[in-house]
């Protein structure tokens, strides 16, 4: 499922896979995932300086003893990340080592990730600013007829953090849960997987090492600029990485002629914390 909400100048898309359901808090009462979305896109991120009690704009919550006062405001957030209870986000391989895995702990936390830390965006629990950071959302050429599958949502994951880190804006992950109740096919998944858990080896340490210059100002001129790194050190690694870095550039001529007015995005923030 997935859907889109106008909300106080933002334009929210939240994404739920379709084996996903409404999950219980630890009490348990049923838990309001787009409620706690809207929380956390609605709230500051702190990538700069991490805090101990996790998200200080939380209820009961706070900056501790030694966080910088400068840093207090935050920045806007982006992208939030919610994660699931029963069955794991695994990798094929993972998956048939630990078939009958389950996830049963539930962390009553959100935090930001930190600056300069890339992390595997999962597209089952997502809501993001569209305004802010939706021209970086693009799924790349996967699936049917591509030599990859399953990491669509997390190479989107990588371009934005490394988009997110050069503009200054947060991403959240923690709270919603969602309840994820069917398991994908673990030996179809390694068929689609299999080029990725290979190149991610590459992939990884090119996104770690990313930068921007200061002339890309906003999402479309960050994301153009990550396609030419993509091509010119990627394209080393297979020829399909020539493709998706085209595809980039595609993605983001489409996004221009679709949304005229786009490029006022990254001029938009979340407003002040408490």
């Amino acid at each position: 499922m997935s859907g889109h909400l106008e909300f106080m100048k933002f334009q929210i898309l939240y994404f739920f896979h379709v084996d996903v359901q409404v999950a219980k808090d630890p009490s348990g009462k049923d838990i309001n995932a787009l409620e706690q979305h809207i929380e956390n896109l609605l709230t500051p991120s702190t990538p700069f300086f991490f805090n101990t009690l996790y998200d200080p704009y939380r209820d009961g919550a706070d900056f501790v003893r030694g966080y910088p006062f400068s840093l207090r405001e935050g920045v806007p957030t982006a992208v939030s990340h919610g994660l699931w209870l029963n069955i794991p986000d695994y990798d094929a391989p993972t998956q048939l080592v630990k078939p009958r895995e389950r996830n049963t702990r539930y962390v009553d936390a959100v935090l930001t990730v930190p600056k300069g830390t890339l992390f595997p965006m999962c597209g089952m629990n997502l809501a993001f600013n569209r305004e802010l950071i939706g021209p970086a959302m693009y799924f790349g050429l996967m699936g049917d007829g591509q030599p990859i599958g399953r990491y669509d949502d997390m190479w989107a994951g990588w371009c934005m953090k490394v988009i997110c880190d050069h503009l200054g804006w947060g991403v959240k992950t923690g709270l919603p849960y969602i309840w994820h109740s069917k398991a994908s096919n673990p030996f179809v998944n390694l068929k689609k997987e299999y080029s990725g858990i290979y190149w991610q080896e590459e992939l990884i340490p090119f996104f770690q090492a990313a930068t921007l210059p200061k002339e890309c100002t906003t999402v479309q001129q960050c994301y153009l600029e990550l396609s030419k790194q993509v091509k010119a050190k990627l394209g080393k690694v297979d020829p399909y990485f020539l493709k998706l870095a085209d595809a980039m550039i595609t993605w983001i001529e489409a996004w221009d002629e679709l949304n005229p007015s786009a490029g006022d995005s990254a001029n938009l923030t979340n407003g002040s914390g408490k």
